[in-house]
């Protein structure tokens, strides 16, 4: 009998549920887009109403109809969400008051204790936990940041200093389960919400991130992978916390006792390419008509003629500046009458691969270690432009996972191994993780590319007195 499994990737821009089977096949799934986020404030940013979860709801509804098979075969769920969220839950579970996304300044910052109604303080998955299995528990895994875990433990502190640090008691914390690790079960009302059996293992993954990277069968430290989602960074694996570094930040990865370190990165970064699309409205949506294609394949298309460099037009994608330089805005530098609007596309690819590469050099180069070998995932990385650029931006072969969302099948691995069918992760990513397409390296592009980076690395630091002096004006 073949066992299945329902991986639940919550992102930043859709909830996605995906039902494989014990092999990795994808068997049915939908991922409807998310609500555009309530920004009733600056500095606000929350998902509105209880979008995650309706969004959820909506998507296992409809994997659930599309699945083949005999729902008495599904195994468990896998539940994946979105990292860096703040959810404020009442003494019952519910929400005190709207998810806050990763964007917003008060998630990155200690809590504060001003609604007396709030009763517990949790991530998106704490959240996704209860409303799913009705316990006030949740993975160690998603709690990077502001949180008072400690890293080598993966435990709540007991240092009073810590846990006064982060603004939040014990008392006001989740129960802890470790990645593979049952959280409970599927409830009778998130049954009637989701079309998901009641009574199946609901099993804790990591952050998505984490799991998406587990999903990619990120296993070695000589390999990169390069995620290209609405947040783009760098990501290899360690068996080591290593504080205070320059170049990346360790993150908690998908099995217990690992880690993930990751680069710098660039936030709206695939983002900015659905923005440009969307810019150019009904003329790309009329150019794709015509040539039978959708309109990102024909975006792709064009903008694959452009030569390598874009004809020097260089795009900086400083969208969301830091918050060590607020005055940062987007660059896009080098028009001379040569450029169009493909020009302008793959310029912005360009930029994303240039930005990856830097980061995740100087990444390697504190490491102590060399890439041999990329991985692409994301939304990105359906695109066979992206992927040669990717190639030759890095000199080094580039590859996609076989599976389109690769943190959908991270945590069906996660819950294929917690309920039994796999002894170790390194097992079942054997079994269930195959590598896609491979792009190879144009040597002459490469050396070009590497030309360009000399000039592309130092923009920043040009343009930085000018968006100063423009900050002063237009904020």
């Amino acid at each position: 009998m073949t066992r299945y499994f329902i991986g639940i990737d919550n992102g930043s821009q859709s909830s996605k549920v995906t039902i494989f089977d014990e092999r990795g096949t994808a068997v049915a799934g939908a991922g409807p887009a998310l609500r555009p986020y309530a920004t009733p404030r600056p500095g606000v940013v929350e998902h509105p109403d209880d979008d995650l979860w309706t969004s959820i709801g909506a998507a296992a509804r409809r994997a659930m109809a599309a699945f083949p098979g005999d729902p008495a075969d599904i195994a468990g769920v896998g539940l994946c969400t979105i990292r860096f969220c703040r959810a404020l839950l009442r003494a019952d579970g519910e929400l005190a008051r709207p998810v806050m996304s990763w964007m917003d300044e008060r998630a990155g910052r200690p809590y504060e204790h001003t609604d007396p109604s709030v009763a517990y303080v949790t991530t998106s998955s704490g959240h996704l936990t209860h409303r799913m299995t009705g316990r006030l528990r949740d993975t160690a895994a998603n709690y990077a940041g502001n949180w008072p875990l400690d890293p080598d433990t993966w435990q709540w502190s007991d240092d009073e200093h810590v846990l006064a640090e982060a603004g939040v008691p014990r008392s006001m914390l989740l129960d802890l389960v470790m990645p593979g690790e049952v959280l409970g079960t599927v409830t009778a009302a998130a049954a009637r919400h989701t079309g998901i059996p009641e009574g199946l293992p609901v099993v804790a993954t990591a952050n998505d991130k984490a799991v998406e990277a587990l999903g990619c069968g990120l296993r070695s430290p000589d390999t990169l992978l390069v995620s290209l989602g609405t947040y783009v960074a760098g990501m290899t694996v360690g068996k080591r916390h290593v504080r205070d570094a320059d170049a990346f930040w360790t993150n908690y990865a998908s099995e217990p006792g690992a880690y993930l370190y990751e680069s710098e990165g660039v936030r709206r970064g695939m983002w900015t390419v659905s923005w440009y699309r969307d810019l150019l409205g009904e003329e790309a949506a009329a150019g794709a008509r015509a040539a039978g294609l959708s309109v990102e394949d024909h975006l792709n298309g064009e903008a694959a003629k452009v030569p390598a460099g874009s004809d020097g037009l260089m795009t900086v994608l400083d969208w969301l500046a830091p918050a060590e330089a607020p005055y940062r805005k987007g660059t896009v530098l080098g028009f001379d009458g040569r450029q169009g609007r493909y020009h302008l596309y793959r310029s912005i690819l360009e930029g994303l691969a240039l930005t990856v590469y830097g980061a995740g050099t100087r990444m390697a180069r504190e490491l102590g270690t060399e890439f041999t070998g990329v991985v692409v995932s994301g939304g990105g990385s359906h695109s066979d432009l992206m992927m040669r650029i990717v190639a030759d931006v890095f000199g080094l072969p580039a590859r996609r996972p076989a599976v389109a969302g690769a943190a959908g099948l991270g945590a069906a691995v996660c819950a294929a191994v917690g309920l039994g069918t796999y002894g170790t992760f390194a097992e079942a990513v054997d079994a269930m993780v195959r590598p896609g397409g491979a792009f190879t390296p144009d040597g002459p592009t490469h050396a070009l590319y590497q030309r360009m980076y000399e000039v592309y690395r130092d923009i920043p630091a040009l343009t930085d007195p000018v968006y100063r002096a423009s900050h002063r004006l237009f904020g």
